[in-house]
């Protein structure tokens, strides 16, 4: 039902002179939906307040709510309405056409916007609720369009846990299909096996702050949730502290950051402690131990290029954003703490004086236990090969254990990365075994000039194929978004 409903409202969208792309299809959706969900959210806190005998105070004023403007029902009559039943639309108070665009857009977004500034406190969904309709605005231009988009959404339900996850899943996919429409698929959506074999693997614990400072659509907080809460049985304390007191995020792109927020809302975390502001605008020597994170995970964005302004807030000098990134998390982690963090594989051999310095901070501060290998096209539409670093801060590396993800076959779209691909490295990680795929190395052994870290396997024997025509197109292709990506930031900085 939800998987149709979506398709359905993509084509209604695609009509409308306001949503040119995918990514005006999902933002639109979501705020529509958000409402929806909430709408659901209040009933069901209404009920089970009713049910301790207690009062229950709507977040959102009646006039406001969604069976008022969106969806007023039509009162049954005769028997119908003896048994207090409601039935259809009633569309002579349903709004439509230009009295319902601008109820939306003079009225409704305004209302929402001031709950940011009447919040009691960051962490409550009144300041969520305010804080995303201060960053969207109604792109659907036609109220007729808007009104068969409402009429979607309101067929929908999110009241058992069922239907809940259900829609969740689906919202991700979403997710996914708008990170496939941009540039970089990378940008908005990494592989979830991967989030979820980066997350089982650095195991966080309940009680512990987890933090993604280029948090996107919020994968991995919202897979570290899901994995806190089957971790063990869940106490109150527990859950109050998994709603209030683990999930932190930054995220300097609006749109990223609306729908990161809206998808850890819509996975049961009711205010996400998401801020929009570019991280990397923060001076390293101002972070204190108050500001430091028990775990990090996190996907940077690679290839981009941070001004020189940026740049002077981080000891090493560069304009890489993911290096900056890298360094960032290295300082905001707690002695002790833990991080899986993507980045590409040139960072363990570039030779530029940034990498190696870098490179140095990283084995004399952290203890780099593993790198997971990854091959080219696990990031779908992002040719670029990447790897993931899991470290701990406090003590210095001795042996990094590397593991190859050899998969015998090319990744893409229709052939994407799934967790059965990654149960081997799962299991060998535990023990640090060696295999056809997996290998140590010391420390002490490598240039200590360079600290040159090359993932170069002395197990797997070279084989001398020829690479596949369309494996070459994708790197090329690739590679001309990512110099398109350097000369944009380039132009921006003129």
């Amino acid at each position: 039902m939800f998987e149709q409903t979506f398709k359905n409202i993509d084509d209604i969208l695609h009509k409308d002179a306001g949503c040119g792309s995918e990514l005006d299809y999902v933002e639109q959706t979501s705020w529509v939906l958000f409402l929806k969900y909430l709408d659901d959210l209040e009933k069901d806190k209404a009920t089970a307040a009713e049910l301790t005998g207690k009062a229950y105070t709507n977040i959102i004023d009646k006039e406001y709510q969604w069976s008022k403007w969106a969806a007023p029902l039509r009162q049954a009559q005769g028997a119908k309405k003896m048994a207090g039943e409601l039935v259809e639309l009633d569309h002579h108070k349903a709004l439509t056409g230009d009295d319902l665009s601008d109820f939306v857009n003079s009225k409704l977004f305004p209302y929402l916007k001031k709950f940011k500034a009447d919040a009691v406190s960051a962490d409550t969904i009144e300041y969520k609720i305010g804080e995303i309709f201060s960053e969207l605005k109604n792109r659907i231009q036609s109220g007729y369009n808007l009104r068969e988009v409402i009429n979607r959404i309101d067929e929908l339900r999110f009241r058992t846990h069922a239907e809940k996850h259900e829609m969740s899943h689906l919202y991700e996919d979403k997710i996914k299909n708008m990170g496939n429409a941009g540039r970089n698929g990378g940008e908005y959506y990494t592989p979830r096996p991967l989030i979820k074999t980066i997350v089982k693997v650095v195991a966080p614990e309940i009680g512990n702050k987890i933090y993604d400072g280029a948090v996107g659509s919020a994968g991995f907080l919202v897979e570290a949730f899901e994995y806190l809460q089957h971790s063990k049985k869940l106490t109150t304390t527990d859950v109050v502290t998994l709603q209030k007191k683990t999930f932190y995020g930054k995220e300097k792109k609006s749109l990223a950051y609306i729908i990161g927020t809206m998808n850890m809302i819509l996975h049961g975390v009711e205010a996400p402690n998401i801020v929009h502001t570019n991280t990397l605008a923060e001076n390293l020597a101002d972070i204190q131990e108050k500001d430091r994170y028990d775990v990090v995970l996190a996907n940077p964005p690679f290839g981009g290029k941070e001004r020189a302004e940026v740049q002077q807030n981080f000891p090493i000098k560069t304009g890489e954003t993911a290096s900056l990134f890298l360094q960032h998390f290295i300082k905001i982690m707690k002695a002790g703490g833990k991080a899986g963090v993507v980045i590409k594989n040139t960072f363990l051999s570039n030779t530029d004086n940034a990498s190696v310095s870098l490179r140095k901070l990283l084995l004399e501060n952290c203890n780099l236990h593993t790198v997971l290998d990854l091959p080219g096209g696990t990031f779908t539409g992002a040719g670029v090969k990447t790897v993931v670093l899991f470290f701990e801060k406090g003590s210095s590396t001795k042996k990094v254990w590397f593991y190859q993800l050899n998969l015998g076959r090319n990744l893409g779209k229709t052939n994407a990365l799934t967790e059965r691909d990654l149960e081997d490295f799962i299991t060998l990680q535990k023990t640090k075994g060696e295999s056809e795929n997996s290998w140590s190395i010391n420390v002490k052994d490598i240039d200590q000039n360079t600290f040159d870290l090359s993932a170069k396997n002395p197990n797997k024997k070279e084989e001398a194929a020829l690479r596949q025509p369309q494996e070459i197109l994708e790197e090329m292709k690739a590679l001309d978004e990512e110099s398109a990506e350097i000369l944009n930031s380039i132009l921006e900085m003129m």
